[in-house]
């Protein structure tokens, strides 16, 4: 099972988007458990999660968020706007599990 979480603001904004991404990911068979949550929380997941995903709305965060992440060797990265503004939870998915086989091949 592969975990991913999902950082915004107050972890309500990307509850949608991980709904639509388990539907997604059911569809597919992909084993996940995905999850949304405040950005204040990171450090408290850091070490129960595969993949991060910031909201774009913390975006700003980055750089903080992967100083937290980088020890844990979780890869994360800022969701595509796009993506987030349409809640394309597939898209989101895909972009979650590409950065998981980028770090499960490095």
């Amino acid at each position: 099972m592969i975990k991913i979480k999902l950082f915004c603001a107050a972890g309500f904004s990307t509850s949608m988007l991980v709904e639509k991404m388990l539907e997604t990911a059911q569809q597919q068979g992909i084993d996940v458990d995905i999850q949304a949550h405040s950005h204040a929380k990171l450090r408290d997941y850091v070490n129960d999660m595969d993949v991060a995903l910031l909201g774009p709305q913390v975006g700003y965060a980055l750089k903080k968020a992967k100083e937290v992440c980088a020890p844990a060797n979780v890869p994360i990265e800022v969701i595509p706007m796009i993506d987030y503004g349409t809640m394309n939870g597939e898209n989101v998915l895909n972009f979650a599990l590409n950065l998981y086989q980028t770090k499960a091949e490095q």
